[in-house]
């Protein structure tokens, strides 16, 4: 049995291991579920082969002094003989820097990893939020969408930065939009950031950091809330939440975080303070309020960015756009 890093020649059988390792261990139901392209673009692939068979694969990545096991799977017939081991053995050597290995073990695989010599560092702990609230989960009025936009003229460059950084987005993405430049601004509508408000900060922020740009994300929340974030190379420094407590209570100082601040907003978009002041609207509950949508227009406009108000799927068909399918 040996074991030797996948090349690229071996990803379509890596991704059908893969595959069949999450058909055995699927994520939680609470969990957005990732994809195996958004896996293996921050992993290194390791295959385990036995006579030429392949029996088995890891995926990780080194973190530092740390390396990240993030995947290890072994076929039924193979296991208890060995193959486990040796994976993790190549994981660890290759590395020289690192001085150890970390991961995070569901309750089935625990014991093996503590033969091999990982020992608890921290525990994950879960419950229902129903038997913590007495009542069930908020239902959402309806889907989350947002867009990105760029402060730059240069569509070539965000494009380039969208489709480096698309692929790491959890949950995968069916494709993505860079629209011509409006206003200096260029606008992104992406699948994945549609689905996942938090992506779509992640987007907006790598974005950021890649071009040393202003770049806004904005956005309704389950049907409900707007929201938008402000970077400045990558860094916020402003945000806004038309119901500050929507998604639980929160300190009284996060809850003045979150209610924009147009002086911040004036310099770096060129707005009317007083404009983002009457846009940016505030309530208790989204009923208190005009539709999410028309929040984020009205916000966008005070902005002078155009293209807001839409997702990936319903993205304006601007002349000069270029669509990115996934």
């Amino acid at each position: 049995m040996t074991v030797r890093r996948v090349t690229e020649a071996d990803l379509p059988l890596l991704r059908e291991l893969w595959e069949r390792f999450r058909k055995e261990s699927p994520a939680p139901g609470y969990v957005e579920p990732s994809s195996f392209d958004a896996e293996i673009s921050t992993a290194t692939g390791f295959l385990a082969e036995d006579g030429g068979r392949p029996v088995g694969f890891a995926l990780a990545g080194s973190a530092g002094a740390a390396i990240e096991l993030h995947d290890l799977w072994v076929e039924p017939g193979a296991r208890s003989g060995g193959v486990g081991k040796e994976l993790v053995r190549a994981v660890a050597e290759a590395w020289p820097e690192a001085s150890h290995v970390r991961l995070e073990a569901n309750l089935a695989s625990l014991r093996f990893y503590e033969r091999l010599g990982f020992r608890e560092e921290s525990r994950r702990l879960v419950a229902e939020v129903e038997a913590l609230t007495g009542h069930a989960a908020r239902e959402p009025r309806g889907p989350s969408f947002g867009s990105v936009h760029v402060q730059t003229d240069d569509v070539a460059a965000v494009e380039r930065a969208v489709r480096q950084f698309v692929p790491r987005l959890p949950g995968g993405s069916r494709g993505s939009v860079v629209s011509a430049p409006r206003g200096g601004w260029v606008a992104v509508y992406d699948d994945a950031a549609d689905r996942d408000p938090a992506a779509l900060r992640r987007l907006a922020r790598e974005l950021g950091e890649r071009m040393g740009a202003v770049v806004l994300a904005i956005g309704v929340e389950e049907g409900a809330v707007t929201r938008f974030v402000l970077f400045e190379r990558g860094t916020i420094v402003d945000e806004y939440l038309s119901v500050q407590e929507y998604h639980g209570p929160l300190p009284p100082g996060d809850v003045i975080a979150l209610a924009a601040n147009p002086r911040v907003v004036a310099r770096l978009t060129g707005a009317d303070p007083a404009a983002v002041r009457a846009a940016s609207v505030h309530g208790d509950s989204p009923d208190d309020l005009p539709p999410a949508r028309d929040v984020l227009v009205a916000i966008a406009a005070a902005m002078g960015i155009e293209g807001a108000g839409h997702g990936w799927s319903d993205a304006p068909d601007v002349p000069g756009a270029v669509r990115i399918d996934r």
